[in-house]
């Protein structure tokens, strides 16, 4: 974070704490794009992710006053968007088998990527059991690195890399047919 972020954002959190509704609402306007990708990435939904994010920000405003510094509220919405995502899928009790295509996408797509193998990628992932699934998402989607992810999980650092190289290994294999004795691979 720069620090002409980092003293607004801050600025922000004190007016915010103070009542200024529209300090809060500039750091929702910080941050939404981070919360709903959370969301989105790991439920797959749209309307989901929405709801969750509209949670998130109300539990924030609710304990406002127990945020300390704009790091500590990031690590607090990134970890209260992981745990409200992984709820809601359980709560769901399903998987999307097909809507990737449709939805559009939160982030710039890369270019020149193929979009046929990029659905698939997403709909394998969409397969993971939850906290593998989340793994991938706070790792790929949101650029988090092992520690950070260990941190938001409430997980020890090398069940998370352990858990990355299971779920990598199960994306391999569910995307590499065999075709005779040789193995195509997808990716």
């Amino acid at each position: 974070m720069d620090a002409d972020r980092g003293e607004r954002l801050e600025a922000a959190l004190a007016r915010a704490v103070a009542g200024d509704p529209s300090a809060f609402a500039e750091i929702v306007t910080e941050h939404q794009a981070m919360v709903f990708s959370i969301g989105w990435h790991y439920l797959q939904d749209r309307s989901l992710a929405e709801d969750i994010a509209q949670e998130v920000f109300l539990e924030l405003y609710q304990k406002l006053a127990k945020i300390q510094s704009p790091a500590h509220l990031t690590y607090w919405l990134r970890k209260v968007a992981v745990h409200r995502s992984i709820d809601q899928g359980r709560r769901q009790k399903h998987r999307r088998e097909s809507g990737w295509e449709t939805l559009p996408e939160p982030a710039t797509e890369v270019k020149g990527s193929d979009p046929l193998l990029l659905q698939r990628l997403r709909q394998t992932v969409g397969t993971l059991p939850e906290k593998q699934r989340m793994v991938v998402v706070l790792r790929y989607e949101e650029d988090l690195g092992p520690a950070e992810i260990a941190e938001l999980m409430e997980m020890p650092v090398n069940t998370v890399k352990s858990t990355l190289h299971r779920s990598l290994e199960e994306l391999r294999r569910k995307l590499t047919p065999k075709v005779g004795e040789s193995r195509y691979a997808f990716f």
